[in-house]
């Protein structure tokens, strides 16, 4: 349970490049408050993103002394108290299955972390949009992720996948993306809450300022939750940089000293 979450973190690279058309300060700095850059007469969210975190807690994530992170990466369900939390029967099984000693959780295995998991990793993403798709690259596994915005509809029979499946519409100024087709594999927090293969995440990004976009995130998954689960957080642009190739295999040295396993 104290090593979920941990992996190694690289740092953007393509270090000081300006971001074009950037608004600026007179000292050069990005202003982060400045006006929110637009495409076709909607926001255009393209950029590098990471999600706001709490400030650090003593030693870091569990201990560990990575970045500091969001409570939703840690606990999707952090905003109830222990022993309130809207999980069935089942859910509260998953938890309990997935918190049991020398349990390795997917992305230890170098899996994927899977939505909205993925959004609120203490690493950056990066935002492409354009007029019929916007594409999420992920730092971490370089990883994507396509959210279709030119009105189709979700697949039907969709065959089970770590993203899902990700359609999108604007309401107003907020992207509302919708995504259905999940495996059953990812955990949704680095405490080990799962999901079922009928979730279903909606996801509302509103791009408030050039350097804040504001995140109300739904999952709704009867199976797992006796009623839609919702929270937000604030995911914050980190300019004149870029994301960088991160193969989670690659020089991956946690597993050999996890709990029963030799070292």
């Amino acid at each position: 349970m104290t090593v979920v979450g941990a992996c190694v973190f690289a740092n953007a690279q393509w270090l000081n490049q300006p971001t074009p058309g950037a608004p600026r300060t007179p000292d050069g700095k990005v202003n982060m408050t400045g006006p929110v850059p637009r495409v076709n007469g909607k926001p255009d969210l393209s950029g590098v993103w990471q999600v706001e975190a709490e400030p650090r807690a003593p030693g870091g994530l569990f201990g560990l002394g990575e970045s500091p992170n969001s409570k939703y990466f840690r606990d999707v369900l952090s905003d109830f108290p222990r022993g309130q939390e809207p999980l069935t029967p089942e859910g509260a099984e998953i938890l309990r299955r997935n918190t049991q000693p020398g349990v390795i959780g997917p992305n230890l295995s170098c899996l994927p972390d899977g939505v909205p998991h993925a959004d609120l990793l203490p690493e950056p993403f990066k935002i492409i949009q354009t007029p019929g798709q916007i594409v999420m690259l992920y730092e971490v596994l370089t990883i994507f992720r396509q959210v279709f915005t030119d009105g189709r509809k979700l697949p039907t029979d969709p065959s089970p996948a770590w993203m899902g499946y990700s359609v999108g519409r604007w309401d107003g100024d907020t992207l509302v993306v919708d995504t259905m087709g999940f495996n059953d594999l990812s955990w949704l927090d680095a405490r080990g809450h799962g999901h079922s293969e009928d979730m279903r995440v909606e996801e509302r990004f509103h791009r408030r300022d050039f350097g804040h976009m504001d995140v109300t995130v739904t999952i709704t998954d009867p199976a797992v939750f006796t009623r839609p689960v919702t929270f937000n957080f604030v995911e914050q642009l980190l300019p004149d940089t870029d994301v960088f190739e991160h193969i989670c295999i690659e020089n991956e040295k946690d597993s050999a000293h996890l709990p029963g396993r030799a070292q």
